[in-house]
């Protein structure tokens, strides 16, 4: 179900929108200041924030930069402001869309629909998922269930190759071009290192694959049916 963040310090505004959202089927989630959003969005993944502009401790323009520093899903502001320069300050910030109070629940749903759209065409290269794991290829972050990994460069290109081919068995000079590159003069070994690491990382976290050795080829990927 896709998630929504609305935050706003009126009441009403976040009933009547979360009430609207809801009835078109879109898991809802509310915070009433700037903070509280960020609390929120450390401890569950969104889809997509409506933020309102006027509002304590952190207003919408300094809440749209701040997500954007750390997530990238898509941002749009509510605001009773419709002054041209107000517009321009909120989409300096960083905001997708900008919509003036008051207005019409349908128009923000639509305005919604259309973002995610967009945005869902713009992850579909960037974005690969076996079960709950899920690999970011733009933001280099692998997310297992609400667990969000960094890892190292070299692992996080050997498993979003792995991942890339599933069932495909690869040797180990072929992942060493294919990873290090064509220049590399290290010892081969060191795709063993990394698988390594890679299982016992994610065999404590996941059962949505495995990487299982071939004797005398290599390495392969195996998603596990559930």
């Amino acid at each position: 179900m896709t998630k929504i963040l609305i935050v706003d310090d009126d009441i009403n505004i976040l009933k009547l929108v979360d009430i609207h959202l809801s009835q078109q089927g879109y898991h809802v989630f509310q915070a009433k200041d700037g903070m509280e959003a960020l609390e929120l969005l450390k401890k569950t993944r969104c889809d997509l924030a409506v933020l309102d502009v006027m509002m304590p401790f952190m207003d919408g323009y300094s809440l749209t930069k701040e997500i954007r520093t750390q997530y990238d899903i898509p941002v749009i502001l509510l605001t009773a402001k419709s002054e041209i320069e107000d517009k321009e300050q909120g989409f300096q910030a960083g905001t997708d869309d900008y919509l003036v109070k008051p207005f019409e629940p349908k128009e923000l749903t639509f305005r919604i629909k259309a973002l995610l759209r967009r945005y869902e065409h713009q992850l579909d290269d960037s974005i690969l998922q076996i079960g709950s794991t899920v690999i970011n290829k733009k933001s280099y972050e692998v997310q297992v269930g609400k667990r969000t990994l960094l890892l190292p460069l070299k692992e996080f290109e050997l498993l979003t190759y792995l991942i890339s081919n599933p069932k495909s068995v690869f040797s180990r000079e072929h992942l060493i071009e294919q990873i290090w590159g064509l220049d590399y003069e290290g010892d081969e070994r060191t795709v063993d290192v990394h698988i390594k690491r890679l299982r016992e990382r994610f065999s404590k976290l996941t059962d949505d694959f495995q990487i299982k050795t071939v004797r005398g080829v290599g390495y392969l990927l195996e998603v596990q049916r559930k």
